[in-house]
Order: C-alpha cells, then sequence, then structure tokens
C-alpha cells in the first residue's frame, strides 16, 4: 500500500499537470478545432511545461544548485520556480494568442499566478507544496469545464478529488512536507482558478 501511495507523488508530479489539463480541455471540446491546432497547442504546452523544465532541472543539477528532482530544500525551489513562472507566461502571452483557447489560457494564467504566490512564498522562507497546488489547479480546471459546457463530470471530479488525497498522503508518507504546507499548496492552486472565474466562466453562465 506505502508503494502504491507513493506512486502518486511521480503520476502527478507538478511538472506533468498542465499537459493532464491540456490532454483533458482537447478530449472535452477539440471537435471545435481543427487537427493542425491540436497538434501546435499540446507541442508548446509539452515542450515549455515539460521538456524545458526539465532540462533546466538536469543543468541545475549539474551546476550543484539543486539535488533532487522533489526540491526538498526551500533554497533549491527559487530559481526553478522562477524559470517556472517565466515559461508559462510566454505560454500565456505569446503562445496562446494565436488560438481562440480561453479556458485553457485562462487556466495557465491561474497556475502562473500560484507558481509566482509560491515563489513569493519561498523567498519569504515559506515552502508550499507544489505537487498539492498542480493537483488542486487541475481539479478546478475541471470543474470550471464541467460548469462552462454543461457536462457531468462528477466521476472525473470525485477521482481527482480522491487523488489529492492520495497526493497528500503520498507527501506526508516521504515526510517532504507538512500538512500545514500541503493546505498552503492547495490554497496557491484553488484561490487563482476560482479567482479568474469573474473573468471567463462567470460570465458566460
Amino acid at each position: 500500500m506505502e508503494k502504491l501511495i507513493r506512486i502518486f507523488s511521480y503520476l502527478f508530479y507538478p511538472l506533468f499537470i498542465p499537459t493532464y489539463a491540456t490532454l483533458f480541455y482537447f478530449i472535452l471540446a477539440g471537435k471545435f478545432f481543427v487537427v493542425n491546432e491540436l497538434y501546435l497547442i499540446f507541442i508548446q504546452v509539452f515542450i515549455l511545461t515539460v521538456l524545458l523544465p526539465v532540462s533546466v532541472y538536469y543543468l541545475l543539477r549539474s551546476l550543484g544548485l539543486v539535488s533532487s528532482t522533489m526540491l526538498s530544500e526551500k533554497k533549491e525551489r527559487r530559481l526553478p520556480l522562477a524559470i517556472n513562472c517565466l515559461l508559462l507566461l510566454m505560454l500565456t502571452e505569446y503562445s496562446f494568442r494565436e488560438f481562440h483557447v480561453k479556458e485553457l489560457y485562462f487556466y495557465f494564467l491561474g497556475l502562473l499566478i500560484s507558481f509566482g504566490g509560491a515563489l513569493v512564498m519561498v523567498l519569504r522562507h515559506v515552502k508550499a507544496s507544489l505537487h498539492m497546488m498542480g493537483m488542486a489547479s487541475l481539479t478546478m480546471f475541471i470543474i470550471s469545464l464541467s460548469m462552462y459546457y454543461h457536462v457531468r463530470l462528477v466521476v472525473v471530479i470525485a477521482f481527482l478529488i480522491m487523488c489529492c488525497g492520495y497526493v497528500a498522503a503520498s507527501r506526508l508518507q516521504a515526510k517532504a512536507h507538512t500538512p500545514a504546507e500541503l493546505i498552503i499548496g492547495t490554497f496557491l492552486g484553488i484561490v487563482p482558478q476560482v479567482a479568474l472565474w469573474y473573468a471567463w466562466l462567470i460570465p458566460a453562465l
């Protein structure tokens, strides 16, 4: 059981969450796009949220600036978080401008705010759980899509909430975070997504 719980830390690693969100969005709304647009958007998301951050991580590790993929130490988080914020800014302000993907744009904008908040907190020597931040943002995004497209996604939402619990348990089991850090990460993921509802979701309901 312990090994199964630990798998959730890797399966829902923060860098993978944007890709999961994009894939689910295309499953739900892909019929509104040309196939070439789907590929272009997905490739840009994958490069800027997975490939480049992973490349940066290995560069930082080779320079001795980080010691593990989980970035356990507060000081190790500063540069990766700053670089991730920059990449998300490029994605929202440049890549998405070519396509009409309002839902994805506001999701990634919320994610940018979340990572920015995590960066500010770590500069103040407060560590937030990036795993819980990613899971909470993904869950809120799926809830947003459910309301926007008037589609019942109860099973998917329930599954994600269950996964949030497993991810939290895995981080506690690994002694990577305190309960307070998990709660902070969860709020960092939820609040920006809900706040941005007033910009795109609520007017459309």
